[in-house]
């Protein structure tokens, strides 16, 4: 009993660790986030800075998602993640020099925002994939939803507290807040966060690095439920783009919006996804994961399709806020689900592809509707969008491999994943043992 009790604080402990030290680099980001992308906005007045600015903050991450991947099955995972903190608080201490010099070139501005994307490549398939390590399989539902809980109340702290900073004090002044919650972090993880490294980064590699990327590919095109999961992912992705990035014009143009108005909406949706989490962690879904992952996604199309209907302002911020509640608990067993099915030594490439959809497919959307915003009314992209996501949703349902997957009852390390792995490492063998 004893035994079980220790082990218990154990992971409980190392977990705890490892969730503070991200809270620290996700705030003290969060706040370099908005600074940036206020100062581009208060000093140039241009749609195109603008544009430019959120361009070089992520297409480096979706062009170095699928690498850093396979770093993250390749080397140890906590490395990976100091590392690349330590290289982001570097270039943000260059950027603080240059201020303080008297250089405030835009184009600073937007090698910062470019070295962050970088950084944050490199280390969100080692966080998502580090998890999994420290959590007992069971709870790592009710973790995924503390750790969304967390994110959203930071998200909802981190503008307000931007936006104080900026008006009290120098961009640069604030530059050096985020290099000391960088400082935090690693010191975190270096001094407190005990996890040995995975099985696959103690091994000698023996495939070269572009053959574990191969491999990679050739694992998500065989695992059915991965590939499946992954082209409803990047559909819903995309049409989920006005709901998130066109909310603010359409309240300026339907509701007359003022700057008290847009804040009213970012507070209610990170309320409602701070709340979301909550009760992820307190729930923790349906039985079966993809239904959970359907419903929370039909609710998503309901309240994106009533955002383009809704007559009044107060009636629009509540079905923004449920529309923040079912995030999480899209979100939450989606992650859960590729935790739990995929081999330790493919779950950094597969987050990373992950990835790279998510930092792609968004911004996709909002490129394509954007435009399509100023010829037809966001009232009627809503309603359209709303509809295909629930659509899609449903779909999820009649799909027998998603179904299966989402079962309590299919094993962790299925059989099913295992002869994936087998046929993928086969099927590359020969030009392998070539390479060799």
């Amino acid at each position: 009993m004893s035994t079980h009790s220790d082990s218990q604080r154990a992971w409980i402990r190392e977990t705890a660790v490892f969730l503070t030290s991200q809270m620290f680099t996700l705030f003290g980001s969060s706040l370099v986030q908005y600074a940036i992308l206020w100062y581009i906005t208060l000093e140039t007045k241009s749609g195109l800075m603008v544009t430019i600015s959120a361009i070089s903050g992520f297409l480096p991450a979706f062009i170095l998602s699928p690498f850093a991947g396979v770093w993250a099955d390749r080397y140890d995972r906590k490395k990976l993640i100091i590392l690349s903190d330590i290289g982001i608080a570097a270039a943000t201490l260059v950027l603080a020099f240059f201020l303080m010099a008297g250089f405030e070139a835009l184009w600073l501005m937007f090698v910062l925002s470019a070295v962050r994307s970088v950084g944050s490549g490199i280390q969100t398939p080692a966080v998502n994939a580090l998890l999994p390590q420290l959590v007992p399989q069971e709870k790592l539902t009710r973790v995924n939803g503390i750790n969304y809980s967390l994110q959203s109340g930071l998200m909802l702290v981190a503008p307000v507290a931007s936006g104080a900073l900026m008006s009290m004090t120098s961009l640069q002044n604030l530059l050096f807040i985020d290099i000391v919650t960088a400082g935090v972090a690693v010191a975190i993880l270096m001094l407190f966060l005990h996890v040995k490294p995975h099985k696959k980064a103690l091994q000698k590699q023996e495939s070269g690095y572009f053959e574990d990327l191969k491999l990679g590919f050739t694992y998500i095109r065989q695992h059915r439920f991965i590939l499946h999961f992954f082209v409803f992912y990047a559909i819903i992705m995309f049409l989920i783009a006005p709901s998130a990035f066109l909310t603010p014009l359409q309240v300026t143009r339907t509701f007359s919006g003022t700057y008290w108005h847009l804040t009213v909406i970012e507070v209610v949706f990170f309320v409602g996804m701070l709340a979301g989490g909550g009760i992820m962690a307190a729930w923790g879904g349906m039985k079966n994961r993809i239904h959970t992952i359907a419903l929370s996604g039909g609710i998503i199309g309901f309240g994106t399709l009533a955002l383009g209907v809704v007559p009044t302002f107060w009636g629009y911020a509540l079905f923004l806020a449920l529309i923040g509640v079912s995030i999480p608990a899209y979100n939450t067993p989606s992650m859960v689900l590729i935790q739990e099915t995929v081999e330790e030594n493919y779950m950094g490439r597969v987050f990373g592809v992950m990835s790279m959809l998510s930092s792609a497919m968004m911004p996709l959307g909002m490129m394509f509707f954007g435009p399509v915003s100023d010829r037809i009314s966001i009232e009627w992209i809503m309603i359209v969008t709303g509809a295909l996501v629930v659509l899609l949703s449903a779909c999820m349902i009649l799909d027998r491999i998603l179904v299966a997957a989402g079962n309590p009852k299919v094993p962790a390390a299925s059989s099913q994943d295992e002869s994936v792995a087998v046929a993928a490492e086969s099927q590359d063998g020969g030009s392998e043992s070539e390479e060799r």
